[in-house]
């Protein structure tokens, strides 16, 4: 009898979004350890940076300057592929797989996507106007915090369906703010947590209408109360 592959349980959505996040970074590592791309391979990474990564000084030139090339747009949209180290990128991705079973069976593929690119996008937005400096915003974190956001509403429905503490579903969320403050404080941080907290909110704010039912669903629960 032959066992069911764990992949077969995941939605279509987030498991190519899981092979693009870790096969670019398979490619990049293996470049780095001179196994593909020859001398050049060990570049690769920052050649990844300068090319898809996000920047307030992006955001400045297309809003100060009214500079709008597709170069600079898609650097909103582009940045999730590249990651500063392979444990960067591996967290990413396992948290994509994690949360892609969830969000994706309750939210189906088109709305899951949906989440990840506004979180992502908006994300780096809000990063660009509020970072101090112009560190690179690199990482797929905000649109997965996007996806935490949506897992938060799908889960603080459910626990008031059983009369449970909603706030509860809160819980996960807080847990990794406490991490990041704890990270923080003993290794120092990077200004990607306003991104990352920026696309939970948004995450948290767009998932009403891309949850089952949608904004007449919602309107309707809020008649309720």
């Amino acid at each position: 009898m032959s066992e069911e592959s764990p992949f077969n349980a995941i939605p279509a959505a987030p498991l190519l979004l899981f092979l693009a996040v870790f096969g670019v970074e398979l490619a990049i590592s293996a470049a780095a350890q001179g196994f593909v791309g020859g001398q050049e391979g060990v570049g690769w990474r920052i050649a990844l940076f300068d090319r898809f990564a996000f920047a307030p000084s992006v955001l400045d030139v297309m809003v100060e300057r009214g500079i709008v090339t597709v170069d600079l747009a898609k650097r909103l949209v582009t940045y999730p592929i590249a990651h500063a180290s392979f444990t960067h990128a591996l967290w990413a991705s396992v948290l994509i797989l994690a949360l892609g079973k969830f969000v994706g069976e309750a939210y189906g593929s088109p709305a899951f996507l949906t989440v990840f690119v506004v979180a992502t996008v908006f994300g780096a937005l809000i990063y660009g106007a509020l970072a101090p400096g112009n560190v690179p915003l690199v990482g797929s974190y905000p649109g997965i915090y996007g996806l935490i956001g949506a897992y938060t509403y799908v889960l603080w429905l459910r626990l008031g369906q059983i009369g449970e503490n909603q706030y509860r579903a809160f819980t996960l969320i807080g847990i990794l703010v406490g991490l990041m403050l704890i990270y923080s404080i003993f290794f120092g941080s990077t200004p990607w947590w306003i991104a990352e907290l920026s696309g939970f909110v948004v995450g948290l704010a767009v998932a009403p209408l891309l949850a089952p039912g949608g904004w007449t669903a919602f309107l309707a629960r809020l008649r309720r109360r």
